[in-house]
């Protein structure tokens, strides 16, 4: 159905003018949702969904909270921005979005189901809210992460995109399942509206409830409830996911011990602070880092020498940040070196010349994103850290005329260490 589906609304879309389109878009969105669940035998209805969602942390939380139900041999499924992955089976997500539309997740549900998954992750975004994509997974919880300004343009308003985020609380809400958890951030002043909503558990997560935080090389450890937690991840970011998962997990049942050996074995996260060794001497970390706060925490993850590539994520969008990101990168890093990153229709020189004006010093601009990598790795000493940033696993440089160049920042960092043994 999704690939017959899809290759239908490709040929409308280019027979038919967009102005007669567009005034009826909301209600075709409405209406296949349903139409797409139900060929499926809405299948989310069958097993347990966990959404998750929130401006960051929101990939890091569905694959680590996957990678716990895997651990404990619960049938499970993730589908997210990072992969599609059913029990032993993974793929990475090539599609350049987090839910894909028209059917996909459902289509991807009832595979997973007939697979004999019991228990899925699902990570939700405010624009899948936009087409419904959000419908008919019969939640019996979510986890709300944080919210940051992000996606202005594309919602109007900040105010717009909270409400769009809002929405996926309310459907929850509506969901037909017993008992549903409200998973949320206490310490983020957006998380009361989704503490409020008329469900069995509420279950609010802070940074208070830890001790004995230690820091690492790459590394975080802490306590919570008398259990002591080590991750091969850095920053205190990494505890409040790690807090996320654990009180996911630990309302589908999972004893808190048994969750913090699945963090302790958990070697990376795809594209999420993952760390690329060929044997040099200093670390190079790939992450998605496409806020001003995510790149804050980051660089503040690693107290060493940086060097840091960066553009901006998606040309034509929050150009806001621009300068903002600038800035921080001239703040915390000893050498910023911005490149291209997913331009879209803009110059993507004036990309990267927006974010040099926030800042004081003029930094290195190499626009070629492998020769900018390049040229970050032959800087590094011997306990620095590079850090390439903005596009985490993303497997395209975005261009004009949706020109899509094959690409992984892992792959390449990879590659240029190789050229230096």
């Amino acid at each position: 159905m999704y690939g017959i589906l899809n290759r239908i609304i490709s040929i409308l879309k280019k027979v038919l003018p967009a102005s007669l389109v567009k005034p009826l878009l909301p209600l075709y969105h409405r209406v296949m949702a349903y139409v797409l669940a139900a060929s499926y035998g809405f299948p989310a209805k069958h097993m347990t969904v966990i959404g998750v969602t929130g401006t960051k942390g929101k990939s890091s939380v569905s694959d680590m909270l996957f990678t716990v139900l895997h651990h404990v041999r619960y049938p499970a499924a993730v589908a997210g921005t990072i992969r599609f992955a059913i029990k032993d089976t993974s793929e990475p997500n090539l599609f350049k979005m987090t839910m894909p539309g028209r059917g996909f997740i459902h289509a991807f549900l009832a595979r997973a189901r007939k697979e004999g998954v019991t228990h899925a992750v699902v990570e939700i975004t405010s624009e899948s809210v936009r087409q419904h994509r959000h419908r008919y997974l019969f939640l019996d919880g979510l986890v709300f992460t944080n919210l940051q300004k992000e996606h202005i343009e594309s919602h109007g308003s900040f105010e717009n995109y909270a409400a769009a985020k809002l929405e996926i609380g309310k459907e929850l809400a509506r969901s037909p399942k017993r008992p549903r958890a409200m998973i949320a951030n206490a310490d983020d002043e957006r998380s009361a509206p989704y503490l409020a909503l008329p469900v069995e558990e509420k279950l609010p997560f802070s940074y208070d409830t830890v001790s004995d935080v230690v820091h690492g090389p790459g590394t975080v450890a802490f306590t919570y409830e008398g259990v002591r937690f080590g991750m091969k991840l850095p920053g205190s970011f990494s505890v409040m996911n790690a807090l996320a998962v654990i009180h996911a997990a630990r309302f589908l049942g999972v004893p808190l011990t048994d969750i913090a050996d699945a963090l302790a074995a958990l070697d990376r996260i795809p594209g999420r602070t993952e760390r690329i060794e060929e044997g040099q001497d200093f670390q190079a970390i790939v992450d998605y880092a496409h806020t001003p706060d995510s790149l804050k925490a980051l660089y503040e993850a690693y107290p060493v020498r940086k060097i840091c590539v960066l553009g901006n994520t998606g040309g034509g969008r929050d150009t806001w940040k621009r300068p903002e990101m600038g800035k921080i990168a001239e703040t915390y890093c000893d050498t910023v070196i911005l490149t291209n990153e997913d331009p879209y229709e803009e110059d993507p020189r004036a990309i990267v010349d927006a974010m040099a004006d926030g800042m004081e010093k003029k930094p290195l601009i190499i626009m070629d994103r492998r020769e900018a990598i390049a040229h970050a790795l032959s800087l590094a000493r011997s306990g620095d850290a590079v850090l390439v940033t903005g596009k985490g696993t993303d497997p395209y440089i975005m261009e004009a005329n949706d020109t899509r160049t094959p690409w992984s920042d892992a792959q390449v960092v990879r590659e240029e260490l190789k050229k230096r043994r």
